[in-house]
C-alpha cells in the first residue's frame, strides 16, 4: 500500500506540471547532448517515455524492472539503440533518465514537497537509468561485432584473374575467423565464376606458423572438394625458411614465390601458355 499511495503522489506531481517539466527535461537533455540531436527529436522521445512513465506510475509499483514498466523499458532500448548507433557515450545516454531527477528536484525542496515521495521517484529512475546502460552496451557490441564481420568482408576479396582462375590476396594476420571468411568467400567465388584454378597469394601475411599453415591446407582441401586447385603465392624467403624450421608440410601443394609466377602456372594449367617478350625499342 505504501509504494501505491507514493506512485498515487508521483502522477499528481506528474500530472499537474506535466507540461513545464517536460519541457525542462528537454532543455537538459538536448543542452547534454551538445546539438547533436535536434530539440525536436528529443521533445518527441521524451514526450513519449514521459507519458510511458505516468502510466506506469498508475499501476501503482515503483519497480522499474516489473511488468508494469515493460513500455518504459520499451522506450529506452529504443533510444539507447539510436545513442549507441549516433555514436554518444554511456553517460550521455543515461542521463536522458537522470535529468529528470534535476528538473523534479525544485518541486519537492519547498515546504508543500513530497520529499518521500522524491527519494522513491529517484530511485526508480537510477534501476531505469541502468538499464539504459546496459541496452547500450549490447547495442554497442552488437554493432562493434558487425563491423569486424565487414571489416573481414573487405579484407578478403576474391578476385578474378583470368577466365577460369580466381586469386584471393591476403594481408595481415590469418587466424580461425578470418580463414572461415576467406573459405567461404573463396568457394563462392569458384560457383558463380566456374573457375577450377585459384591462387592464395600470402605476400601480406607477416608471418607463417604451424597455426596458419593449416589454415592454408583446410583452404585448399575444400576448394579441390569443389573441384578446383589451389596454387599458393608469396613465398618470401624468411617464409620458407620458417616452414623448414617448422616442419610444416604442404604435400602436393604448389608453391610459387610471386603472383606472377602462380598465375603464370595455373595458366600453362589450363592449357594457356604465356611468352615472355622483350620489349621494343622505340624509333
Amino acid at each position: 500500500m505504501a509504494g501505491r499511495d507514493v506512485s498515487e503522489r508521483l502522477v499528481g506531481l506528474l500530472s499537474v506540471r506535466g507540461e513545464d517539466l517536460g519541457a525542462d527535461w528537454a532543455t537538459k537533455v538536448t543542452s547534454s547532448l551538445g546539438g547533436r540531436v535536434s530539440r525536436a527529436e528529443v521533445q518527441r522521445e521524451l514526450h513519449e517515455l514521459y507519458t510511458a512513465l505516468v502510466a506506469a506510475l498508475k499501476g501503482g509499483s515503483m519497480d522499474g524492472r516489473g511488468e508494469t514498466f515493460g513500455e518504459v523499458r520499451a522506450l529506452l532500448s529504443e533510444l539507447s539503440r539510436d545513442r549507441a548507433r549516433q555514436g554518444f557515450t554511456p553517460t550521455e545516454t543515461a542521463f536522458s533518465v537522470f535529468a529528470l531527477k534535476e528538473v523534479l528536484e525544485p518541486a519537492v525542496t519547498g515546504e508543500d514537497g513530497d520529499v518521500q515521495a522524491y527519494l522513491q521517484f529517484t530511485r526508480l529512475l537510477d534501476t531505469l537509468g541502468m538499464f539504459t546502460i546496459e541496452v547500450y552496451s549490447r547495442a554497442r557490441e552488437e554493432l562493434i561485432s558487425a563491423q569486424s564481420e565487414q571489416l573481414l568482408e573487405l579484407s578478403t576479396p576474391v578476385v578474378k584473374l583470368w577466365d577460369g582462375v580466381v586469386g584471393v590476396p591476403l594481408v595481415g594476420t590469418l587466424d580461425s575467423a578470418r580463414t572461415m571468411v576467406v573459405m567461404e568467400k573463396l568457394l563462392q567465388a569458384l560457383i558463380d565464376t566456374g573457375s577450377e584454378q585459384a591462387i592464395i597469394d600470402i605476400t601480406g601475411v607477416p608471418a607463417v606458423d604451424t597455426e596458419v599453415a593449416q589454415h592454408l591446407l583446410k583452404t585448399v582441401v575444400a576448394a579441390r572438394l569443389m573441384g578446383a586447385e589451389c596454387t599458393i603465392s608469396g613465398i618470401r624467403p624468411q617464409i620458407a625458411q620458417t616452414i623448414v624450421a617448422l616442419g610444416i608440410d604442404f604435400g602436393d601443394i604448389v608453391t610459387k614465390a610471386t603472383l606472377a609466377d602462380a598465375l603464370r602456372h595455373t595458366l600453362r594449367r589450363s592449357g594457356i601458355t604465356l611468352s615472355r617478350t622483350a620489349p621494343q625499342a622505340q624509333q
